[in-house]
C-alpha cells in the first residue's frame, strides 16, 4: 500500500488543485480530456464512450501526443460488469498504451487490477458503501472514489461525512471524494474529511468542451438541487437524473417504477440502454454552482480561486481563535 500511495501522491503533486474530473457516459470525450489536464486535474472519460472499431486506440493516441509526458496524468474509466462485452478488448488497448489510471465501476476484478499493475498503473475503484469498498481493497485496488449522496449518475445514498468517516476506520490509501462537488470550497471540505481529493462531474457537463447538446448544457446552467431525481428505472442502478429531461419523454419523475438490477445492461451498442442514455440526462446535485456554459479552463480556474478563498477564510478564523 505504500507504494501505491507514493505514485498516487506524485500524480497529485502535479494538478494545480486536488481534484479529478469524473468519467461521464456519453459527455466526456478526448477534447475535455485534453482541456481539464492542461488546466491543471486529472481528465478522464469512459472506454465505452469511444465506439467503433479501434476507436479507443485513436482515442489514447490523440489525448497522449497532445498532452506529452510531462502533463498532469489522464484516467479511463472501465465498466467491469458482465454485460460489458468489451472489457477484455479494451483493457488490452489500455495496457497497450499503458494508462496511467484505470477507474473501475460496478465490480472489481483481480484480473483487470493486475493487469494495470504490471506496467505501473494505478486502481481506483468507485465504491457506495464501506462494504464494497473493503471487497475492492482485498482483490487489489489501489484507492478508492466514494461515491456518496447527490452525486451525478450512478450515485450512493450515504452521507459523504459517514462514508468518508468509515473507510478512514481501516484504510489510509487513496481516497477521493465524490457527491455534489462543483464549488472549490467543497473540494477543501473533502478534504477537511478526510479525501485525498474531490471527484467532479456535473460541473463540467456545461463545459465547451464537453459532447453535451445545447440543450442538456442549458439544463445544467439554469438547474438546481431541486430538479434532481434519485432513480434506479433507467439502467437498474440507482443514479441522479434532471427531472425536466425525465417529463421531456413523457415520464413522471415524481411517480417512476423501479428496475429490476438483474437486468441491468451496459452494452455500449445496446439500443434501450443507450436511448435512456441519451434521452434522459444525469446530474448530480450540486449544480446550483454552474451559472454558465464555458471552457473548462474557466471552470478549473474558478474551481481554484473558490479553493483559494476558502483556505483563506479558514486560516483567518483559525488565527482568530
Amino acid at each position: 500500500m505504500a507504494t501505491s500511495r507514493n505514485k498516487f501522491d506524485a500524480l497529485l503533486a502535479q494538478t494545480k488543485i486536488p481534484a479529478f474530473a469524473a468519467p461521464m457516459f456519453i459527455i466526456s470525450n478526448p477534447n475535455m480530456v485534453i482541456a481539464q489536464c492542461r488546466a491543471g486535474i486529472v481528465g478522464s472519460f469512459p472506454a465505452l464512450n469511444a465506439r467503433g472499431d479501434g476507436a479507443l486506440d485513436q482515442w489514447l493516441d490523440q489525448i497522449k501526443t497532445a498532452l506529452g509526458p510531462n502533463a498532469v496524468p489522464f484516467a479511463v474509466n472501465q465498466i467491469v460488469h458482465r454485460s460489458n462485452t468489451r472489457l477484455v478488448q479494451d483493457m488490452e488497448t489500455c495496457v497497450r498504451h499503458k494508462v496511467p489510471i484505470i477507474i473501475t465501476s460496478l465490480g472489481a476484478r483481480v484480473d483487470v487490477i493486475e493487469a494495470v499493475h504490471a506496467y505501473g498503473g494505478i486502481v481506483l475503484h468507485d465504491v457506495i458503501n464501506d462494504r464494497f469498498a473493503h471487497k475492492a481493497i482485498e482483490k487489489g485496488a489501489d484507492g478508492l472514489i466514494a461515491v456518496a449522496a447527490g452525486a451525478g449518475g450512478h450515485a450512493g445514498a450515504l452521507s459523504p461525512f459517514a462514508l468518508i468517516q468509515e473507510i478512514r476506520q481501516w484504510f489510509d490509501g487513496p481516497l477521493l471524494l465524490s457527491g455534489a462537488i462543483a464549488h472549490g470550497g467543497a473540494i477543501l471540505a473533502a478534504q477537511a474529511m478526510g479525501a485525498d481529493a474531490a471527484y467532479i462531474g456535473s460541473a463540467f457537463i456545461a463545459a465547451t468542451e464537453a459532447a453535451a447538446s445545447g440543450a442538456y448544457k442549458q439544463a445544467i446552467v439554469d438547474g438546481c438541487m431541486a430538479d434532481i431525481v434519485y432513480t434506479n428505472y433507467f439502467t437498474g442502478v440507482h443514479g441522479n437524473y434532471l427531472a425536466p429531461s425525465i417529463r421531456a419523454a413523457g415520464l413522471d419523475p415524481d411517480n417512476l417504477p423501479d428496475a429490476d438490477p438483474s437486468k441491468m445492461n451496459f452494452q455500449s451498442d445496446g439500443k434501450e440502454s443507450a436511448k435512456a442514455w441519451k434521452d434522459i440526462w444525469g446530474s448530480g446535485q450540486g449544480i446550483g454552482a454552474v451559472t454558465a456554459i464555458e471552457p473548462v479552463n474557466a471552470i478549473v480556474e474558478r474551481l481554484s480561486q473558490e479553493y483559494g478563498q476558502a483556505m483563506n477564510r479558514l486560516t483567518s478564523q483559525a488565527k482568530g481563535c
